[in-house]
C-alpha cells in the first residue's frame, strides 16, 4: 500500500501530495498556455506521459528523484491546464515543438528525457530534431509504437475507429472506469488502480482526439535511432505494450531492453521505486557514463 492511504479515500493522501511536493505551474509559449509539475533541485530529468494519464501520473517517481534531481512532468498540449495544438491530426514534431517551447521557459540546456508510452512518440521525435543536443540520455517506458507505419492501415482505421467511438458513447469518466484496470498487473493493488483511474478521468476530450489522432498517424520507428544512449524498459505484465514488440522496438533503437517486474503498462504507478530507481541510474549514468 502506498503511505498514508486508507481504503475509505484511496486517492486523497496522493492528491496531497501532489499539491503539496509536486506542484503544477503555468508557463507561456508561442503555442500558449503550458502546465507543467516540478520539484527537486540538480540535473534535470523530464517525464512526458501517455495517452491515458497526464504530468500527475509521475508524482511518486518524482517525490524519490526530488533529492537528487530537478524533476519536470509536463501536461501534453490539451492535457490538463496546457493549450491543445492547432492541427487536429497533430505529428510527433509538433509535440516536440511545443517541448522545446516549454524548456527554454523553464531554462532547460540538457535533460535525461524520459517518454512513457504515447509519450515515446515526441521524446523520440525531440531526440532526432535540432533539440537533440539537449538530450543526454533517452528512456523509453512501454513505448507506443504507433500504427502510421503505411502497412498497419487496416490496424490503423480500427484502433482510431474504436477509440473515437469508445470517447462519445462512454465520455471520460466512463473511459477512465473501463480501461484503468487493462493499464495495470493483475497483481495491482486498489491505491494503484484509484490512481490510474484518477488520472484518466481528468483527460480533456480535445486533447485526447489529438492524441489518438498520433498515436494512430505517427510511427516511432520512421524517426531512426537517436544519437545518444536509449534504454527501453516494459512492465512484464504490460498488455498494452507487450514485452515482445517493446523488445522490437529496443533493437530498431539500438537500445538497451529491460523488465520491470509486477507492473503492467502503467509502471510508473505501479512500481515507482523501481520505476525511479532505473532514471536514478540513467541520471547518473548521463553525468559519469558510468552504471551505478
Amino acid at each position: 500500500m502506498l503511505p498514508g492511504l486508507s481504503q475509505a479515500a484511496p486517492t486523497a493522501d496522493l492528491q496531497a501530495q501532489l499539491e503539496r511536493d509536486f506542484p503544477q505551474r503555468l508557463v507561456a509559449s508561442a503555442g500558449g498556455q503550458q502546465a507543467l509539475r516540478e520539484c527537486g533541485a540538480g540535473p534535470v530529468v523530464v517525464l512526458l506521459h501517455g495517452i491515458g494519464s497526464g504530468a500527475a501520473s509521475w508524482l511518486q517517481v518524482a517525490r524519490q528523484l526530488a533529492p537528487q534531481a530537478r524533476v519536470i512532468a509536463w501536461d501534453a498540449p490539451g492535457y490538463g491546464d496546457s493549450s491543445p495544438l492547432e492541427s487536429d491530426a497533430p505529428k510527433a514534431e509538433q509535440y516536440a515543438a511545443r517541448l522545446a517551447q516549454m524548456m527554454d521557459a523553464l531554462g532547460v540546456e540538457e535533460c535525461v528525457l524520459v517518454g512513457h508510452s504515447l509519450g515515446a512518440l515526441t521524446a523520440l521525435a525531440f531526440a532526432r530534431s535540432s533539440q537533440a543536443h539537449r538530450v543526454n540520455r533517452l528512456v523509453l517506458i512501454s513505448p507506443a509504437r504507433g500504427y502510421g507505419a503505411p502497412a498497419l492501415g487496416q490496424q490503423r482505421q480500427q484502433v482510431r475507429q474504436q477509440r473515437l467511438d469508445n470517447l462519445q458513447r462512454l465520455g471520460i469518466a466512463g473511459l477512465a472506469e473501463q480501461r484503468s484496470a487493462h493499464m495495470l498487473s493483475p497483481r495491482a493493488t486498489p491505491q494503484a488502480l484509484a490512481w490510474v483511474r484518477w488520472n484518466m478521468a481528468r483527460l480533456n476530450p480535445v486533447g485526447y482526439r489529438q492524441a489518438i489522432e498520433l498515436l494512430c498517424g505517427d510511427d516511432l520507428l520512421r524517426h531512426g535511432q537517436p544519437a545518444m544512449p536509449c534504454e527501453v524498459h516494459c512492465g512484464e505484465a504490460d498488455s498494452i505494450t507487450p514485452a515482445e514488440a517493446c523488445l522490437s522496438v529496443a533493437k530498431a533503437l539500438g537500445a538497451s531492453f529491460n523488465l520491470i517486474a509486477d507492473a503492467g503498462h502503467a509502471s510508473p504507478i505501479e512500481q515507482p521505486q523501481v520505476v525511479a530507481g532505473r532514471l536514478a541510474c540513467a541520471i547518473h549514468q548521463s553525468l559519469t557514463g558510468r552504471t551505478l
